[in-house]
């Protein structure tokens, strides 16, 4: 079995390893190397065989004077092109959880609403072996495509991760008090889940919410200032920029990546501390209201305009995902 973390990204090309290719045209490609393979694109055929044995990061001339270049692909590469159950979180989101949350090596983190798996990658890179991951997910089709994602980046289960399908209500309830590093929120309404964070957490640990819309982040705000458990929140949103440089024509390129979501985090304060109240002077309309909410009872995908994937869709996501595991675990490389 591969090894876990930086040691199976190093060194020559191997069976088994993934790799990304760029065609003549930059188009990229995913694909597993296995001895004898093919790779085949409308700009030529690449054989696996001329670059297993290799050094990571080759050109390989495809007969023509038309080359591919193939390299293992990082981290955000995977996670943009990984079957998806669910929407992700996207690189840049889960930069800035890991690095405002501080999520750190060794810490204990709870994760909630697992998706297709993107953040908990990401997670497991920052806590590394000496860490503890718990993740759950509701669904348990979206826990099995989050696993089989997991699982072909790091070659097996990581060591530090353990996925429950369930209710985080329930884990959250479970866990020892003052127990918790770091908690991070996918989920559709976070606040009801607040308490349960709250007793969780360490003092002085963090609360890390993904909220998509504005009536989310704004009532999240309110429920965790009214509880006064928990320092004053941060809540921001971060948007990036790509810019086309090519000779003279030097200019920001025509799409960018905007809004996937809010970050939220709030660090929680000790027992018996005081909540910490901040000098603003708001305008008294202004100030929400518990339960203001327009009658909602029970958040939904379709309430905040998230696209609901298909039942069929999500199954052959899961089958050709198993097949896929499947085929590792025949072809790939054992230690």
């Amino acid at each position: 079995m591969k090894q876990i973390g930086q040691e199976n990204r190093r060194g020559v090309l191997r069976a088994g390893d993934r790799v990304q290719i760029t065609d003549p045209k930059g188009k990229l490609h995913t694909i597993v190397l296995i001895p004898g393979g093919k790779f085949h694109s409308a700009r030529g055929v690449l054989h696996h065989d001329d670059v297993l044995g290799l050094p990571d990061g080759q050109v390989i001339d495809a007969g023509d004077g038309r080359t591919f270049q193939v390299i293992r692909p990082l981290l955000a590469d995977y996670t943009l092109s990984m079957p998806r159950g669910a929407a992700i979180v996207y690189p840049k989101d889960a930069a800035q959880i890991i690095q405002m949350g501080d999520i750190f090596p060794g810490a204990a983190v709870i994760e909630a609403g697992v998706g297709s798996g993107a953040l908990s990658l990401s997670l497991l890179s920052a806590i590394g072996q000496s860490g503890t991951l718990l993740s759950v997910e509701q669904r348990e089709d979206f826990a099995e495509i989050a696993a089989a994602n997991v699982d072909l980046w790091f070659g097996c289960r990581h060591p530090a991760w353990k996925l429950k399908v369930g209710d985080i209500a329930d884990v959250l309830a479970s866990q020892p008090e003052s127990s918790v590093d770091r908690i991070v929120l996918d989920l559709l309404d976070p606040w009801t889940h607040i308490d349960g964070a709250a007793h969780a957490l360490r003092p002085g640990g963090v609360l890390i919410c993904y909220i998509a819309t504005v009536p989310q982040m704004s009532r999240l705000t309110d429920d965790i200032r009214a509880l006064e458990l928990f320092g004053e929140p941060q809540v921001w949103e971060s948007s990036i920029r790509p810019w086309h440089v090519e000779g003279l024509s030097v200019r920001p390129e025509h799409r960018m990546i905007a809004h996937t979501g809010f970050l939220f985090t709030a660090r929680r304060l000790a027992s018996g501390a005081m909540a910490h109240h901040l000098d603003r002077r708001p305008a008294k309309a202004s100030v929400g209201k518990p339960g203001a909410w327009n009658g909602i009872v029970q958040w939904s995908d379709e309430l905040v305009g998230f696209h609901k994937q298909s039942p069929k869709k999500t199954r052959r996501i899961v089958r050709d995902l198993r097949g896929k595991v499947k085929m590792w675990l025949q072809e790939g490389p054992h230690d």
